[in-house]
This record gives C-alpha cells, sequence and structure tokens, in this order.
C-alpha cells in the first residue's frame, strides 16, 4: 500500500522540514497551497523559489497542485471562523464545519484525483504540503482523509502536536472508480509523525 505523508511550515525550520521528510522516504512533495509564500523571515526558506531549490538539493521533486487550493474567499471563510474563537492560523487546530461543508462540494468532489495518484512516486512516498502545522487545521488534511478512502493510501502526518494520535476523515465519502464504477469503501490508518 502507498504510503501519503502530510507537512506544513509553522514549526519548522529548513533542517527539520527535510529530517521529517527524509525520514519518511519522501521523493515528491505536493505543493496544495494557494499562495506559496510565507510570511516572516523563520519561514523564507518555504516561499515557493527557496522551497524548489531546497527540495531540488535534498533531491526531491516538486509539484505544485493549485486545483486543490482554497479560494481566497475560503480562506476568508476560515479566518472569521478563527476570529470568533481567538485563534489565529499558527495556532488553529482544527476547520470550521463550513469550511469544510464548502471546500469538500467546491474543490475537493470536483478534484482530478486519478491524476494525481497516477503521478505518486514508485519509489519512496509523497507529501502533501501546506503552512499549518495541524493537519486537522488544514485542507490537506481533507485531502488526505479523500485519498485515504477512496485510493487505500496509508496517511501519515509529519510534525504536529498529536505525535501518535490517528486523525480521522471529518466527514465519510462513498468513492466510485471511474473506469469500472465499483465502489471503494478502502479506510486507511493515519499516525502524526514528530
Amino acid at each position: 500500500m502507498t504510503t501519503l505523508a502530510t507537512i506544513g511550515v509553522y514549526g519548522l525550520d529548513a533542517p527539520g522540514f527535510l529530517a521529517l521528510l527524509r525520514g519518511a522516504d519522501v521523493s515528491l512533495l505536493v505543493d496544495v497551497r494557494q499562495r506559496r509564500g510565507v510570511r516572516g523571515a523563520d519561514h523564507a526558506w518555504a516561499n515557493s523559489r527557496r522551497l524548489q531549490a531546497l527540495l531540488a538539493d535534498a533531491g526531491i521533486a516538486y509539484r505544485h497542485e493549485r486545483s486543490l487550493a482554497p479560494t481566497t474567499e475560503l480562506r476568508h471563510l476560515q479566518y472569521a471562523a478563527d476570529a470568533r474563537a481567538g485563534v489565529g492560523k499558527r495556532t488553529r487546530t482544527q476547520l470550521c464545519e463550513a469550511y469544510i461543508t464548502r471546500y469538500t462540494q467546491e474543490i475537493l468532489d470536483p478534484a482530478p484525483l486519478d491524476a494525481l495518484v497516477d503521478a505518486l512516486p514508485a519509489v519512496g512516498s509523497a507529501a502533501l504540503l501546506c503552512v499549518e502545522r495541524e493537519a486537522s487545521a488544514c485542507h490537506r488534511g481533507l485531502v488526505a482523509a479523500r485519498l485515504a478512502e477512496c485510493f487505500g493510501l496509508d496517511v501519515v502526518h509529519l510534525g504536529g502536536r498529536g505525535a501518535g494520535a490517528a486523525q480521522a476523515a471529518p466527514s465519510s465519502t462513498t468513492c466510485v472508480d471511474e473506469p469500472t464504477g465499483s465502489a471503494n469503501s478502502a479506510r486507511a490508518s493515519a499516525a502524526v509523525i514528530t
């Protein structure tokens, strides 16, 4: 079974980021950010050009999947929920239900996930990248859950505060295999590694 990792930027420096990727045998990083920049000197290494150079030096391929990025409107929906809850993007631990529903309907449901799965490396694993530290606080967690459920991938969340805790998919989905039309109800395990 293929393993898919997820990783965020916050809370990591470049050496720590690369160490987590190497420890998970990542050979392809899939960037699912809309804006591929991160504010602040501590995370300047994660800005697109610097990140791509860092990965190239480490022998890790890079792919940008903008089709999986939330729209600006969706991001602002989550920011408003964060403000009501008194949390910031860097300290958020979960997504609001309205964001999950709309992201799933507007982005995830129509996304061509077959093409992404076909692009996964034959050797090593792939990792989904966004900025939030916790996969449960980021759309990459929703993408990973869908890929696990529909394609039987094992998911491991790198970094984050919940070391060793499984993160369940926020909702259940019936996956239909397009060529055959058969339902796939595969379940996969999730782990968090720091």
